[in-house]
């Protein structure tokens, strides 16, 4: 069975997915934090890199309200009404 080809995103087209700037990406991409690959000095992600990109993120910010939950506990809610 073959896998369907990747599809690869410009630039601007990740810039828009994500609603933030292109330089905003290409810090991402620098950073390692997005993969991507130069072809010919232009950037280009490939569409299932940036959704993992996302279940990445979605994962650390569920986390985090996890942790701000936590650290908000109040003695009762942590050891019960005496």
């Amino acid at each position: 069975m073959s896998m369907p080809p990747r599809r690869f995103l410009a630039l601007a087209d990740v810039a828009e997915v994500l609603g933030t700037s292109p330089t905003a990406v290409v810090e991402l991409l620098e950073a390692g934090d997005l993969v991507g690959v130069r072809v010919r000095g232009a950037w280009r992600i490939a569409d299932d890199e940036v959704q993992a990109w996302i279940d990445r993120e979605l994962e650390l910010e569920r986390r985090r309200g996890l942790w701000r939950q936590a650290q908000s506990a109040s003695v009762a809610d942590l050891f019960g009404q005496h």
